[in-house]
């Protein structure tokens, strides 16, 4: 069974109830085929961290003499075990694909388990105060072994980028690059309550994921007879359902961000990282969305270099990425006059597909871009369009409104949108919900006279009034092309009582949510208020011909992500008057040259196609 399959599996069912259905995946694993060694030689142990915790490792030797230059996989998964039974038999959270690539240019692979997982000692903490200090002693450790040159880079992509940002932030010494891909750093905006809106239905199955995979480091234990290692095992499953460890509990204990969230806040430390750093991030990610708290705009820019695009979150695996990565790894941990300091710091690939009928993670790495935007340096410059809602669900493009004025625009909350690849198998829309088209409000251009290409967050800024005190916004942001058929571009989510601003980090296009207690404000029945809705980093060509729609209902499935509600049924208003100007504001890219053809409906990764479901209405 694939991981791609185990996940979805876990992410739609609770901890315990899983647990069988985890110890029949792992089975079915063991039987597939044993995946080639690429290493020569494998060495296990414990990396001790400056309060005496231990942190198991497992590190794979290249041909060769050595010593290497070593990159370092550091998660709570199963990084720990690599070479091991389950890591042989591709039950992994690891990419064996990727490692075999890094073997074969010559560099050793340390994985490490974070405190409390698998089969290292301490206590679990996710993103704990001593996550990157822990990160940091691994480095330095490294340097000192005869099998390491002393030049240490980090990879990788999820949890392991999160790593790799915590861990460049405390400065080790012989930390000479990172790589991180798919990674939260402010967990609560990019995750847990995005825009406000909580979002518990991600982190129940991600905490069944994890266990999955120390049953995964457990196997390999039970094969090499590790004592130590399975008992450490069922001590960190005993204490990872305490409710001092437990991350659900923890959100529900946590319900707004306080000192316990601020400690987790790896980006409030990314200013301080030093070392060149290779991003990537997708736009549609199921997983951990694209937001990752905008830590690069904290990175000196001389440093970052930056790969965007559509698609899933292990596209990291993309051979096409790959190259980057090796070229990138190869000048800054190895030291070859590559020329790599002299690409593009910023590449937005557009519209990449993979091979129509391949399964992921062999349709990751066949991912390839249809084409590329290239900028010099981020931030990347853009110019603004704002999109009017105006009578008659229309939005408008320039010049003034001159239709007369009209009532506010009702609509039945809660009434969900459709789900959008939320099934972790692939891209897909969602059935429409019963009552949708009395539980959604729609706005749409007409037919554009030119092609328009957006890059960047987007703000959807709506006058709202509802008849309670508080309500949830989705805003879905889509193409509907010429022959009718309707693109899924991004979504963005806001709780209206979390509507007011940090006004130091907010830019035209880019609100950001104050996030305080104190900053809470509930609605008065009745009255409109300003919510300004963030849609999450997106690049999308808009071909002159087609037209731009935004959708708005209530919060709905979305990748991994499933939200709470805000309030009992209730009706809301979209309020678009001359005192109540409602927008939407999009980044723009100027000077590209947009290949004609867009690619087949629904080729896209991650942006699903569906016939339009208004038809020739404009509702």
């Amino acid at each position: 069974m694939s991981r791609q399959v185990v996940r979805w599996l876990l992410a739609s069912c609770m901890v315990v109830a899983c647990m069988s259905a985890v110890v029949i995946t792992g089975r079915a694993a063991a039987a597939d085929a044993v995946i080639a060694h690429r290493w020569v030689k494998r060495l296990t142990g414990y990396v001790p961290v400056r309060d005496g915790v231990e942190l198991r490792y497992s590190l794979l030797l290249p041909r060769g003499q050595g010593p290497f230059p070593v990159i370092i996989n550091y998660s709570g998964y199963d990084p720990g075990a690599i070479g091991g039974f389950s890591y042989e038999h591709d039950d992994t959270a690891m990419s064996t694909d990727l490692d075999a690539t890094l073997l074969a240019h010559g560099y050793a692979i340390l994985g490490v388990n974070a405190r409390g997982t698998g089969c290292s000692t301490g206590t679990f903490d996710f993103l704990g105060p001593a996550y990157g200090q822990d990160g940091a002693d691994v480095v330095e450790w490294v340097a000192k072994q005869p099998w390491s040159t002393g030049s240490v880079g980090m990879a990788n992509w999820s949890w392991a980028g999160m790593s790799q940002v915590a861990t460049a932030s405390e400065r080790p010494a012989h930390l000479k690059a990172i790589a991180p891909g798919m990674a939260l750093t402010d967990p609560r905006l990019d995750s847990w309550a995005i825009g406000g809106v909580p979002s518990q239905g991600f982190v129940t199955g991600w905490w069944s994921f994890l266990h999955s995979r120390w049953l995964a480091v457990r196997r390999s234990a039970e094969q090499e007879h590790d004592r130590r290692c399975l008992t450490q095992v069922e001590r960190n499953y005993a204490s990872g359902e305490t409710p001092a460890v437990n991350l659900p509990a923890q959100l529900i204990r946590h319900p707004l961000r306080d000192a316990w969230i601020d400690s987790r806040t790896i980006l409030n430390e990314a200013d301080r990282i030093a070392v060149p750093v290779l991003s990537m991030e997708s736009f549609q990610d199921e997983a951990t969305t694209a937001r990752a708290g905008y830590y690069q705009e904290r990175v000196d820019p001389n440093l970052l270099w930056y790969v965007q695009t559509n698609g899933d979150h292990d596209l990291y695996e993309s051979l096409q990425f790959r190259s980057t990565l090796v070229s990138f790894l190869d000048r800054f941990v190895k030291g070859e006059a590559n020329g790599f300091e002299r690409r593009p710091h910023v590449e937005i690939w557009q519209e990449t597909v993979a091979p129509p009928g391949s399964q992921r993670p062999q349709s990751d790495r066949q991912a390839r871009s249809s084409w590329i935007i290239t900028r010099p340096q981020f931030p990347v410059a853009t110019s603004l369009m704002r999109l009017r809602l105006e009578t008659g669900h229309r939005l408008g493009v320039g010049g003034t409104d001159t239709r007369p004025p009209s009532q506010p625009d009702s609509y039945h909350y809660p009434v969900e949108g459709p789900g959008v690849n939320d099934n972790f198998t692939g891209a897909r829309w969602g059935e429409l919900q019963p009552g949708w088209r009395e539980g959604s409000v729609t706005y749409t251009t007409e037919a554009l006279p030119e092609d328009v290409v957006i890059y960047g967050p987007a703000s959807a800024d709506l006058w709202v009034s509802s008849t309670l005190s508080d309500t949830d916004l989705q805003v879905t942001l889509t193409e509907i092309r010429p022959d009718g058929q309707e693109v899924f571009v991004q979504r963005g989510w806001l709780r209206m009582s979390a509507r007011r601003l940090n006004e130091h980090l907010s830019t035209d296009t880019r609100p950001w949510p104050c996030d305080q207690p104190a900053c809470i404000q509930a609605l008065t029945p009745g009255v409109p208020a300003l919510g300004r809705v963030e849609l999450t980093k997106v690049s999308y060509a808009f071909r002159h011909g087609s037209r731009i729609r935004i959708w708005i209902d209530a919060p709905s499935a979305t990748g991994g992500n499933s939200f709470d509600h805000a309030s009992l049924p209730s009706t809301n208003q979209i309020w678009h008057d001359d005192a109540h100007p409602s927008q939407l504001v999009l980044g723009v890219l100027r000077d590209v040259t947009v290949p004609p053809k867009a690619v087949g409906c629904g080729n896209a990764s991650m942006q699903p196609c569906r016939p339009d479901p208004l038809g020739a209405t404009m509702r």
